[in-house]
């Protein structure tokens, strides 16, 4: 059955209704419970409007696993002063943002835990900010996926100083997905080629809406 509809940015200029499914919300979930991973421990700082499918993450997963979410308001989620007062008030231990969010906070001069889990995606992490982020030597997290592949389709854990001289990997697929890179004639490149991206598997979403 289907769970939302949630629209595109709009890069084609037309704007498409993507139709996400409840199983491929159930396959992310349980994916990213085990890789990134969440238990009931956990307390996730929620920054993202809703308006954006990474906020299904925010909301659905720390349900999911009995964990606690602490909801940022759009004033304090723009303001890195004010997430990290949050962070600390609330022991936050995984929070989830794009790259532009977490150079904000380090710039205002975060002092970053070593404890909290950081979760970067919705663009592309830039191989300066992936070394900054995990100099600490805590758990940094490069997401990516396409909204029509219901949030994320792949992830990979950043290691400190990888990304001194190369863009951070976007790393492997989660669970039930595949990622096939392309030529122009969908026959599969050879190591090392360019091609495009095409992901199958539980996450693909059942198309757009009135399409």
């Amino acid at each position: 059955h289907l769970a939302y509809v949630i629209y595109t940015s709009g890069s084609t200029g037309k704007p498409k209704g993507v139709m996400v499914e409840h199983g491929s919300v159930v396959n992310f979930l349980c994916s990213m419970a085990e890789k990134p991973g969440m238990t009931s421990e956990d307390r996730l700082l929620a920054v993202t409007s809703i308006s954006f499918d990474i906020a299904g993450l925010e909301l659905y997963l720390p349900l999911s696993k009995g964990a606690r979410i602490v909801l940022a308001s759009r004033t304090q989620a723009v303001d890195p002063y004010a997430l990290e007062r949050m962070m600390v008030r609330h022991g936050i231990s995984i929070m989830q943002a794009t790259p532009a969010t977490w150079r904000g906070l380090l710039d205002a001069k975060w002092k970053q835990s070593k404890e909290l889990v950081v979760l970067c995606g919705g663009e592309a992490l830039p191989a300066d900010l992936a070394s900054r982020l995990s100099e600490p030597g805590g758990w940094v997290w490069n997401m990516y996926g396409p909204t029509e592949t219901t949030i994320w389709s792949s992830c990979s854990k950043v290691v400190s100083g990888e990304g001194n001289c190369s863009s951070p990997s976007i790393g492997r697929p989660i669970a039930n997905t595949k990622i096939y890179l392309l030529d122009e004639k969908q026959r599969p490149v050879p190591l090392g080629a360019v091609g495009e991206i095409y992901i199958g598997g539980a996450g693909v979403a059942r198309g757009y809406l009135n399409r």
